[in-house]
């Protein structure tokens, strides 16, 4: 009973990590000098603007979800893909790029952390579906 209570735990804290984390730039909804602050960026442009604070409502949504699927064993398969599709597409697309500002090297740091959180989780969440 005690190795299923520590399953439970390691599948769920990688998605509540990964929520929080994509929580954090919902601020940005707020406006420019919010989404300023978070990237190290002049959103001096309104339709970008426009563009960069729907990224932070739906990176809330995201992370909402993740947060709600931590709970919901049903749910976990898909939060732990969602999840890997949002860092790794980040991930790509920082690294192909690389140049990148101090602010973006640390959400590219925050992401690689999540993406190790999530190995955790997901192996742990394979290993207890195919134990059962």
């Amino acid at each position: 009973m005690e190795k299923v209570e520590e399953m439970k735990y390691l599948i769920a804290v990688p998605l509540i990590i990964v929520g929080i984390i994509h929580l954090l730039p919902v601020a940005g909804v707020l406006g420019a000098r919010n989404l300023g602050g978070l990237y190290g960026i002049a959103l001096d442009e309104p339709n970008l603007t426009v563009l960069m604070r729907h990224r932070a409502v739906l990176f809330g949504l995201l992370g909402v979800f993740l947060l709600y699927a931590a709970f919901d064993a049903g749910l976990q398969p898909l939060g732990f893909i969602a999840a890997f599709v949002s860092v790794g597409a980040f991930l790509y697309l920082a690294c192909s790029t690389g140049h990148l500002n101090a602010q973006l090297w640390r959400v590219v740091l925050v992401d690689v952390v999540a993406t190790i959180a999530l190995v955790i989780g997901a192996a742990a969440r394979f290993w207890q579906a195919h134990a059962a």
